[in-house]
């Protein structure tokens, strides 16, 4: 299902955006990994996977898209974690970080858990730590709303060095800030990379 599902979002993204750009593919590390990156738009994570390729995903998605029954089907055949932003459980955590140390998969993420929101969580540190394995930070720039697709301004991934957590790394405030201050920086080095005058604008805010 994975597979026939990156098939189909090249069939319906390129013809209608074109074939898009990868930049710095030759950063990502070998093995398993955490591609963290900001939530800009909701076809972001296909890009994401298509960039990475052959290189497969887990994803992590809040628990009110599995309420449909035909998308939870889609879903959880596209190695789809679900989670509870309400009432996370150690689920959340225990789930994705398996799934990296028992499989040949690694993990999508977005810290800021939300398009609406720039601001870093913790979550991606705490697998990252757990899983002991490294964060790719990436960023995607173009369309960010299916009707300005059409418009085929270019889609572009630009992917950054990785992050690799110190072994003695506490995963507490002055921890976790260290971790996000490197994120951020990597991703706002990123974004220049592609346009210097780059500035991220939340559609629905528009």
């Amino acid at each position: 299902m994975y597979s026939f599902l990156k098939i189909l979002s090249r069939i319906i993204l390129y013809p209608i955006n074109g074939t898009p750009t990868f930049k710095n593919k030759q950063r990502i590390p070998e093995g398993n990994y955490i591609l963290v990156a900001p939530h800009r738009t909701w076809f972001d994570p296909l890009y994401f996977a298509l960039a990475a390729s052959p290189k497969e995903f887990a994803f992590m998605a809040k628990k009110e898209l599995f309420k449909n029954p035909i998308l939870k089907f889609v879903l959880v055949h596209a190695n789809v974690l679900s989670v509870d932003r309400e009432n996370p459980g150690p689920s959340v955590i225990k789930e994705p970080v398996k799934i990296l140390q028992n499989s040949d998969k690694s993990l999508i993420i977005f810290p800021s858990g939300t398009r609406h929101s720039q601001d870093l969580k913790g979550g991606a540190t705490l697998i990252a730590k757990l899983s002991k394995k490294p964060l790719l930070p990436a960023v995607y720039q173009g369309p960010l709303t299916f009707k300005s697709l059409f418009s085929r301004k270019k889609a572009i991934i630009n992917f950054g060095d990785p992050i690799y957590l110190d072994k003695g790394i506490k995963i507490n405030e002055e921890g976790q800030k260290a971790i996000e201050d490197k994120m951020q920086q990597a991703f706002d080095k990123l974004d220049q990379e592609i346009d210097p005058e780059f500035k991220y604008v939340d559609p629905s805010k528009k």
